[in-house]
């Protein structure tokens, strides 16, 4: 990667991040307002972000509410900010009211190798060790050996199975297929409690990684009774070489310094917006670099490997639970190939990439990369928020 610089914000506009059914949707925000010294569990009302935080101090209690989506629509809220005014604010400024990652006490948790064509390139890169010069030559024999043998196959099914025979008999079988096409997903904890950032933030990636890319995914936020509530967007920022290294090195590869955005809003699930419509989701990517580079991509959850339930169910149950509730990311399609920096080498991050992941019912979650190290620390952890409530009166 190019040595870091200061890199001006994307320009964000109410137009550019909200669905194009805002009108429609019950949409959960997070507010930073320094006044209160602390954030606001907020809802978008046409041009206005309204603050609900006397309703539901915080937003793992406005999950648990039954009746969520009618106290964002109708309960009386205090404060009022213009959204376009919370968009504008600088990054990493905390004495102007901006926009946060629209969760707070909820588990950070991602599945992983939900989708055949990003499941490939985790194996590639195990077989690689990381090494972004080996990738050509390890996708083109991955290719010739797996073809089409993945395609519309039911994890943990007996056609499964019998793919799994094969590849082991050719000696490609990998720990990433066990989770791609084996009986049980892959479910991580992606990053600790109110560590991630949210729309027009910069995201982190570790100044030591030479092959990443973004992971544009749908996230669902669930109840601590399992229960999903809603959906918004993730970045789950991968490191290809560090975790092509080896799998243990899985939490240095994903859990770093703004490493993981979440946005803009949460979508209340209602009649209009239920689990099918997040099962028939596109989502669509746009990296802009600052030398005119310029990359598209998509994905369709109909795509998925899992349905979304089944995902929740590994997560959550007898064996496990979350009182304050959850999010999951769902895992992404997205594996960019096309080289960047060197033939043969594939796609790779530079400093200032604004990335850019929406869909038409969840909005836009936009992003400029920069090295973990240099992103604002994380100060804000649970202690101070509990602090901060009980010094607002709301606990």
């Amino acid at each position: 990667m190019e040595s870091a610089a200061a890199h001006p914000r994307p320009i964000l506009t109410t137009g550019s991040v909200l669905p194009e059914d805002a009108d429609r949707a019950a949409l959960v925000a997070r507010v930073h307002d320094p006044e209160r010294g602390g954030p606001c569990v907020a809802a978008v009302r046409g041009e206005h972000v309204v603050d609900l935080t006397a309703t539901a101090p915080t937003v793992s209690d406005l999950m648990e509410r039954d009746d969520a989506a009618a106290v964002v629509r109708e309960a009386d809220g205090g404060h009022a900010w213009r959204l376009d005014a919370l968009l504008a604010a600088p990054a990493g400024r905390r004495d102007v009211p901006h926009l946060l990652a629209p969760i707070d006490l909820q588990v950070i948790k991602a599945a992983g190798v939900t989708f055949a064509r990003s499941l490939l390139e985790r194996v590639i890169e195990e077989r690689t060790g990381g090494d972004p010069a080996q990738a050509a030559r390890v996708r083109a024999r991955v290719g010739q050996v797996v073809g089409g043998t993945l395609d519309g196959i039911r994890p943990g099914s007996p056609e499964a199975d019998k793919a799994k025979e094969l590849l082991v008999s050719e000696g490609l079988w990998s720990q990433y297929l066990e989770v791609g096409i084996g009986p049980d997903p892959e479910v991580f904890t992606k990053a600790p409690v109110l560590s991630a950032v949210g729309t027009g933030a910069c995201i982190g990636v570790l100044g030591a990684s030479v092959w990443n890319n973004p992971e544009p995914e749908v996230v669902l936020v669930v109840d601590s009774r399992g229960r999903v509530r809603g959906a918004t967007l993730g970045n789950d920022v991968n490191l290809r070489d560090i975790e092509g290294r080896s799998a243990l090195l899985l939490s240095r590869a994903k859990d770093n310094n703004a490493s993981c955005a979440i946005g803009p809003f949460i979508r209340l699930l209602d009649e209009g917006f239920d689990l099918d419509t997040v099962r028939g989701l596109d989502i669509d990517l746009r990296i802009d670099g600052t030398d005119g580079y310029v990359l598209h991509g998509s994905s369709s959850m109909r795509e998925i490997s899992r349905d979304v339930l089944d995902l929740v169910a590994a997560t959550h149950g007898p064996h496990h639970q979350y009182p304050d509730g959850f999010v999951l990311f769902t895992g992404t399609l997205f594996a960019p190939t096309e080289d960047r920096q060197a033939p043969g080498a594939g796609f790779t991050h530079e400093y200032g990439d604004v990335v850019r992941i929406s869909s038409p019912r969840l909005g836009a979650l936009v992003n400029t990369v920069i090295p973990s190290e240099q992103a604002a620390p994380w100060t804000f952890g649970v202690r101070a928020l509990m602090r901060n409530l009980a010094q607002r009166g709301l606990l």
